[in-house]
């Protein structure tokens, strides 16, 4: 492992009304332990698992590729200060990695593109191939195929989202065979039960405050997955019993109707 843990400053948190800081679990959780090749975090969204993925990537000095002209009508300048109140455990002395993330990705493409008008040889990095010329998915196996051979930490945000269950299964066998090969180490935010099934992995639970670790078959992403597929007419059915209350909320399909129009 290259790191071994991270520390969580609450007491010096500079809010306790604004996103994150009002999360119970970044309040509770003391200390982050990084103990495997593979560590997953898993939990609803909304829960902080993006978040902490980008804290840890600025806590280590890992660039994220991101489009900062962008503006939005509610910032909320606390958003991304996470990282100043963590500290992070090194085993040695830090080393480089990527922060890959289903929103950034495009724009990191788009960037090589305009390196490699100048120099074509900065995609051999990257299977010899534009990353803009091949679909989502075939870009991110690309990435993940040349990327991952080069010792480094690497963090990514829901990397599933581009990818097919096939390419998962891919992605699945790189972090086995790049993490056994003892040079790579990953830290990933995931919904995907094909990725959470990642053989002798850590999984933190963001369900739950402190954070804590979970087994696979514990997690909801795998009982209800399996109990879906094992009895998908249940779930089917007009007045299901297995629907959310929160859907009570949900505008009828008149209104939707309407909104799209």
């Amino acid at each position: 492992m290259h790191l071994t843990g991270a520390m969580f400053h609450s007491r010096k948190y500079p809010t306790k009304d604004h996103y994150p800081f009002h999360l119970p679990l970044f309040r509770a959780t003391k200390r982050l332990v990084f103990d495997t090749p593979v560590t997953l975090f898993v939990g609803e969204n909304g829960t902080g698992k993006s978040t902490l993925i980008e804290a840890l990537a600025q806590a280590c000095q890992i660039h994220i590729w991101r489009d900062t002209q962008r503006t939005r009508p509610d910032y909320n300048p606390y958003e991304d200060q996470l990282h100043r109140y963590m500290s992070v455990i090194w085993a040695n002395e830090p080393v480089p990695g990527s922060f890959l993330g289903s929103k950034n990705f495009q724009y990191f493409a788009e960037k090589l593109d305009e390196w490699a008008s100048a120099d074509r040889d900065q995609l051999n990095y990257f299977g010899g191939r534009s990353l803009t010329t091949q679909s989502h998915g075939q870009s991110l196996m690309s990435f993940f195929y040349s990327r991952y051979r080069i010792p480094g930490l690497y963090l990514l945000d829901e990397p599933e989202t581009a990818l097919s269950p096939q390419s998962q299964i891919l992605l699945l066998d790189i972090l086995q065979r790049m993490s056994a090969a003892g040079h790579a180490q990953f830290i990933i935010a995931t919904h995907s039960p094909l990725l959470l099934a990642c053989p002798q992995a850590t999984i933190y639970n963001f369900d739950r405050s402190p954070l804590t670790k979970i087994v696979y078959e514990k997690t909801k992403h795998y009982r209800i997955y399996k109990d879906f597929l094992l009895n998908r007419s249940n779930y089917l059915k007009p007045k299901a019993k297995h629907q959310r209350k929160d859907t009570k909320c949900l505008p009828k399909k008149k209104s939707l109707t309407k909104q799209s129009a």
